[in-house]
């Protein structure tokens, strides 16, 4: 993982090199309506969203401890740890801009399959839910006591289209891409590692579409995983990825004649 430095140093470069957040002087029509109608659309449901941001905060004061097993990268395989809610609800759930964005990618390219790796406290989750893709949400996270307080916490909420995977995602991922049914969108958050990140693309390759989306977090998070991305815009049936910095979106619209690679600011 590079260290805060690193990071604010490669986020300045990414200010200074990448596209104008409004479209300005993008000539790829995709890429042009994607950035005037997804990365600067507005939602309809902000009722929703309240309800979901109300839910953050009341995690971020949760003082409830749960023993957590944790199998991503920077943690010890089969090594526990306390933590309380609250720590997880500030360091590990996605911020809410870029939950909102993966409900207007889901609602604008008509979504019908959601798979999330990494459901931590389940935000994120109910951001996908509420886009309402037509085969639901499945959700696979690797620590048993998260999942089983997130299940738990959705099912008192009455969110019923949402199914979590509790275990490594190695062993859940092949079953659950093929129960995906129509489009698909899968979000990539956990284990940021090299060769992982490889081997969940080379799965979800596998069942691909060219309708489907995929989104990596932190893609700039490490050297690994830059070399990770770096594979995965160059694969052979990628046609088109967006550097958001915090993310990476993966297109395989086969209407391009040649790749397409933006860095654009969000």
């Amino acid at each position: 993982m590079y260290n805060s430095f690193q990071l604010a140093w490669k986020f300045l470069v990414y200010l200074l090199t990448s596209s104008n957040g409004k479209g300005h002087g993008v000539h790829s029509p995709f890429v042009f309506d994607f950035i005037v109608n997804v990365l600067r659309g507005k939602e309809e449901d902000v009722q929703a969203f309240k309800k979901i941001e109300a839910k953050r905060r009341e995690f971020e004061h949760s003082n409830l401890v749960l023993d957590v097993l944790d199998l991503g990268a920077g943690s010890s395989s089969g090594k526990q740890n306390q933590r309380t809610i609250s720590s997880i609800a500030k360091r590990a759930a996605k911020p809410s801009r870029f939950a909102r964005l993966f409900y207007r990618i889901i609602s604008y390219y008509q979504i019908d399959s959601v798979l999330e790796l990494g459901t931590s406290l389940g935000l994120t989750t109910r951001y996908l839910s509420i886009a309402e893709p037509q085969h639901g949400v499945i959700s696979i996270e690797g620590a048993p006591a998260i999942a089983n307080f997130t299940s738990e916490s959705l099912a008192e909420e009455g969110i019923r289209n949402t199914t979590i995977l509790t275990g490594d995602f190695k062993d859940h991922l092949p079953s659950a891409m093929a129960s995906m049914k129509g489009s698909k969108l899968v979000f990539f958050d956990g284990n940021h590692q090299y060769q992982p990140t490889l081997d969940y693309f080379e799965a979800a390759l596998e069942v691909i579409g060219d309708a489907d989306i995929l989104i990596f977090d932190d893609i700039h998070w490490s050297k690994d995983m830059e070399k990770a991305w770096s594979v995965i815009r160059n694969n052979e049936k990628v046609s088109c990825t967006i550097d958001l910095f915090f993310i990476g979106i993966v297109f395989f619209r086969k209407e391009f004649k040649e790749k397409l690679h933006f860095a654009i600011r969000f």
